[in-house]
């Protein structure tokens, strides 16, 4: 997962206003980047003013910004700028772009303006439409408003979302259980569409790896039981735990060697055929590090499970889990559950490593009850060519014992949400987090040619919080 984002900076300026005045705001505006910490590649070499006002700059920035790999374009404009000098800029750079300008002062004493930075907002936003470009608009406010910080930071998130979607490389461990039709993918199309490749292999090259890592005594597969054994109450065998770690050190070592940043596997029956355990405790483990496997083949589950945490910029680790249940008493509340798929870190109460669950008698589940909260819901799917990220938020709330990894959630309606899943393009299988992160994942899905879409009716609020008009769009 990418958590290191790089900006390019791109301040312009016209001719007919003040240079001076649009240097001395770019020049502050650097200032306030570098106060926040914000990494981001400079163009104050590329003449004598650091600005973008001509195509010769132009040509400079754009092969410098290319040579740096930057993962976002920051245009801004501190007069009226050259709108169509930021739409060729940002045409041939092909990442998110930010688009803010500096709020105006007063007019001077004799009626003159120095800037008209927002008259200028208008012509690029139109030019940016004319090229095709999609864009993020940060409202014109003053660089010290609180506004200013929270719209670079979140389109930082943006852009994070961005990379790692079209970075994603996914390992499949066999085919999809025969019974889970519902989890059946396009390969192609996620290629032709995404940019998003699969690395197919059999189940036995997983199981040849193991053996071969237990027949080496594999110091990692040590190292990997000491932390599971400080992570969790362990109440299978010492057999059975070191198949557990063999398994997470085997998956990982087949991701390194495809290239992977994540995966998905074929989790029953054929695995417990041929090793004896589930593969949960393993996901959770592989999950905690930052490259969640999920189970049954679930492409898209890992898909959502990568946009949520890029969101978050890694700091919250994501669940995965079945939509299970209504609630016996709440009417509002439902049961997500699994065998194991959430990552240790994100337990109320110390997991463990139970001998069976009620659905398989094998080892390889975990039981852990997940942190109280208010949790944003994801899942990125489809079906005849169309593909949507649903997207939503819920809180934690009281409810009964489950076996497994478990989490309860009020709903603002469970119905809207339950005709939603039925509806689709989605299926029983959600991932949340434990942050509030719809307004970003919103916001990069116009650079992901990917739908949103909601299951309350809050797509006004979402729009008003990145307009900076609300500060959280839960209540």
């Amino acid at each position: 997962m990418t958590q290191s984002i790089k900006l390019g900076f791109a301040p312009t300026r016209r001719n007919i206003f003040s240079t001076d005045a649009a240097i001395e705001y770019a020049n502050l505006t650097r200032d306030k980047l570098d106060k926040m910490g914000v990494n981001y590649v400079d163009i104050k070499e590329v003449n004598d003013d650091g600005l973008l006002y001509d195509d010769a700059g132009m040509e400079k920035i754009a092969a410098k910004f290319n040579a740096e790999k930057i993962d976002g374009l920051f245009l801004a404009n501190e007069n009226f700028g050259t709108e169509y000098e930021c739409a060729r800029l940002a045409k041939k750079l092909d990442v998110p772009v930010l688009l803010w300008g500096p709020k105006d002062e007063a007019p001077a004493a004799d009626g003159s303006r120095l800037r008209d930075t927002q008259c200028g907002l208008f012509a690029i936003g139109k030019v940016l439409r004319r090229f095709q470009i999609p864009f993020t608009y940060l409202v014109n406010v003053d660089i010290d408003d609180p506004e200013f910080e929270r719209g670079v930071n979140d389109f930082i998130k943006v852009c994070n979302i961005v990379k790692t979607f079209k970075n994603t490389r996914i390992l499949q461990v066999g085919p999809r259980p025969f019974d889970f039709w519902s989890t059946m993918v396009n390969e192609g199309e996620l290629l032709e569409k995404f940019n998003i490749s699969l690395s197919p292999i059999p189940m036995t090259e997983l199981v040849e790896e193991i053996h071969d890592l237990q027949d080496k005594h594999s110091a990692e597969i040590e190292a990997t039981i000491a932390t599971l054994k400080q992570v969790a109450d362990i109440d299978i065998s010492d057999k059975d735990l070191n198949m557990v770690a063999a398994l997470k050190v085997a998956l990982s070592h087949k991701m390194t060697e495809y290239g992977c940043n994540a995966g998905a596997i074929q989790c029953w029956t054929a695995l417990q055929d041929e090793i004896g355990i589930l593969p949960y405790a393993s996901e959770s483990l592989l999950q905690d590090e930052g490259t969640p496997v999920t189970c049954e083949t679930d492409i898209h589950g890992v898909i959502s499970e990568l946009l949520v945490e890029a969101a978050t910029m890694g700091d919250q680790k994501a669940i995965f889990a079945d939509v299970n249940c209504r609630h016996p008493e709440n009417p509002n509340g439902e049961l997500l559950q699994h065998l194991g798929v959430f990552p240790f870190s994100t337990a109320k109460n110390k997991p463990s490593l139970p001998k069976s669950h009620f659905v398989f008698d094998y080892p390889g589940s975990v039981a852990l009850q997940a942190q109280d909260g208010e949790y944003t819901l994801c899942r990125f799917d489809g079906d005849n060519g169309q593909y949507n990220l649903l997207l939503g938020n819920a809180k934690s709330c009281e409810g009964p014992y489950e076996q497994g990894t478990y989490l309860w959630l009020q709903f603002a309606n469970l119905n809207r949400f339950e005709t939603k899943l039925v509806y689709g393009p989605y299926i029983h299988h959600m991932v949340a987090v434990r942050a509030d992160v719809v307004p970003v994942l919103y916001e990069a899905c116009k650079y992901l040619g990917v739908t949103p879409d909601f299951y309350d009716p809050i797509e006004d609020d979402v729009k008003a919080y990145l307009r900076g008009d609300i500060k959280s769009i839960v209540k």
